[in-house]
C-alpha cells in the first residue's frame, strides 16, 4: 500500500532581523548627529512674536533680574531695591501658599547672564511655583 505523499507548503514569512539592525544603526546615527546641529545656533533673546498670556483678575507675581544680575519682586513698598535669593524664594512661597493659582513671570534684561535667569528659575521651582513664564518685548516694538 502506497502512501500518500503529504507536501510542505513554503513558508511566506519575512526575517525581520536584518531590518532591526539597520534601524538600530539609523537610530544610533541620529543620536550622535542631533545635538551637534543645534550648537551654533545664534539666538537674540528678548525679542519675541509671542502671543500676550491670557490676563486673569488677579496680578500675577512678577520675578526681574536687572543687568547688573539682581533679583527685584514686583511685592513689597520698594520694588526699586533688590533682594536676595533667600528672600526671594521665601516671599514667592508665601505668596502661593496665600494665593496658590498666581501667576509666575520672569523679565530678564537682555545683558544679564542667563545663568542668573536660571538660577532665579530654579529658586522658583524650590519655592513651589509649578510653571514659570518669560516675559519678552514684542519684536515690532523693538527698536535697533
Amino acid at each position: 500500500m502506497a502512501r500518500p505523499r503529504i507536501r510542505k507548503r513554503p513558508m511566506a514569512e519575512i526575517n525581520v532581523v536584518p531590518y532591526i539592525d539597520v534601524m538600530l544603526v539609523l537610530l544610533v546615527i541620529f543620536m550622535i548627529t542631533a545635538p551637534l546641529l543645534t550648537q551654533g545656533v545664534k539666538v537674540e533673546l528678548p525679542r519675541a512674536d509671542a502671543a500676550p498670556v491670557e490676563n486673569e483678575n488677579e496680578e500675577p507675581l512678577i520675578v526681574t533680574i536687572d543687568a547688573a544680575g539682581n533679583y527685584h519682586l514686583n511685592i513689597g513698598d520698594d520694588n526699586r531695591k533688590g533682594v536676595e535669593a533667600e528672600v526671594l524664594k521665601k516671599r514667592v512661597s508665601i505668596v502661593l501658599r496665600r494665593k496658590p493659582g498666581t501667576q509666575v513671570l520672569v523679565r530678564g534684561d537682555k545683558d544679564v547672564n542667563y545663568g542668573k535667569v536660571i538660577t532665579a528659575m530654579a529658586l522658583l521651582k524650590q519655592a513651589g511655583v509649578e510653571s514659570v513664564g518669560l516675559v519678552t518685548e514684542p519684536a515690532d516694538k523693538v527698536t535697533r
